[in-house]
């Protein structure tokens, strides 16, 4: 599909003769993003289970990531978005707990105007094992959500609330023992 623009939906459908769930299955019409993919050799972005609400991005090349090193990493994949709409890059949880892989700047934010390549920053947070990738591993999620646009407006004092100006640990939560 290299250099051919697809259409990535998210709408109910029918399941598989053999009854298993489809990916136009898994969830209720939401948005058609525009997908473009880079290179003919990687799956396109996909949900693995009904309900899931990130998409799989996936290395675009092989990468060897150092005990705390981070690397942005290519996933070939570009997509329009329509505007009220932003993608979202998380870390997969299962890279993160057993490999202390994360993404830099999670979420990563990719606009509806941006229409360049994907790219994914990964940080290996091992402090003594690298992380070796291969091209296709799936490295991050992509969620796509609805945007709310604020109109800011000046004023000379906010509204009261019960929190106030309390701010990092005031609420509490945490106790740190007595010696």
């Amino acid at each position: 599909m290299s250099n051919e623009t697809a259409v990535l939906r998210t709408e109910a459908g029918p399941a598989n003769a053999d009854g298993a769930d489809t990916p136009a299955s898994y969830g209720t019409p939401t948005v058609n993003v525009q997908l473009k993919m880079l290179d003919d050799g990687l799956e396109a972005p996909s949900y693995a289970h009904p309900g899931d609400a990130g998409a799989d991005l996936r290395a675009r090349e092989d990468v060897h990531l150092a005990p705390g090193e981070r690397k942005l990493v290519p996933t070939g994949v570009s997509i329009a978005l329509p505007n009220g709409f932003v993608a979202l890059i998380h870390p997969r949880s299962g890279l993160a707990t057993k490999h202390g892989l994360t993404v830099v700047n999670a979420p990563g934010t990719v606009d509806a105007g941006y229409r360049g390549e994907i790219a994914v920053t990964l940080l290996n947070t091992d402090t003594t094992q690298p992380i070796e990738l291969k091209r296709g591993d799936r490295i991050a999620q992509m969620v796509i959500q609805r945007v709310e646009y604020a109109q800011f407006v000046n004023v000379d004092q906010l509204s009261d609330s019960i929190r106030g100006t309390g701010g990092f640990g005031s609420t509490g939560g945490f106790t740190t023992p007595q010696a």
